[in-house]
């Protein structure tokens, strides 16, 4: 990893059933700005809010085709992330055991609301998923550190760039016009300053 200059992209889905949302983002992963691959992080539907599952599936799926798939573990609601009871590492096992049952295969995860704990790093250890909740640090055996927002990444991108950028957003972002562009903007110069690279090589 010292010296090489390498960058990664991800999308933290939210709002997967939300169609204007849904949209912006299907069109951007096509897209691929800047030659970036976008891993779609998604959280599963949550049947008790009335989330459906056969929509979920068939967007799933389209953005699994794509670029490599990530779980996305709200513990709450759908709008609350962090855990508020329960057991959260019991929730990634469960999360990630239905995903696969349906043909998906989630090779990252990252804690809703950057949540974890050590019984969740464990979990999503024991799972093999590479952990993206830490938001610092250099990519190792199973950790692929989230490091830029769209905000700090705008502001990286003309000025001094670290050697390894993990680059993330929200689909919600993608709703907002200003965003958007600054967003696609900033993945456009990110690819110019540096090479796109495959996220699971990065964390073996």
């Amino acid at each position: 990893m010292a010296g090489r200059r390498l960058a990664v992209v991800s999308c933290h889905l939210e709002r997967p059933l939300d169609d204007d949302a849904w949209r912006r983002f299907d069109a951007l992963q096509r897209r691929r700005p800047g030659g970036f691959g976008v891993v779609a992080l998604i959280r599963p539907p949550d049947q008790d809010f009335g989330e459906q599952e056969g929509p979920w599936l068939e967007r799933a799926r389209t953005a699994a085709a794509r670029a490599p798939l990530g779980l996305h573990t709200h513990w709450t609601s759908p709008t609350h992330a962090r855990p508020t009871g329960g057991d959260p590492a019991e929730r990634v096992r469960r999360e990630a055991a239905w995903m696969r049952e349906r043909g998906l295969d989630p090779l990252f995860f990252c804690g809703g609301g950057w949540y974890t704990d050590a019984a969740v790093r464990a979990a999503v250890a024991e799972l093999g998923l590479v952990d993206c909740t830490p938001r610092e640090g250099w990519p190792a055996a199973g950790v692929l550190p989230t490091t830029h927002s769209p905000g700090q990444l705008a502001r990286a991108v003309v000025g001094p760039l670290p050697l390894y950028v993990h680059a993330y957003f929200h689909d919600f972002d993608l709703l907002d016009p200003r965003r958007r562009t600054m967003l696609g903007v900033a993945l456009r110069l990110l690819g110019r300053r540096r090479r796109p690279a495959d996220p699971g090589s990065l964390a073996k």
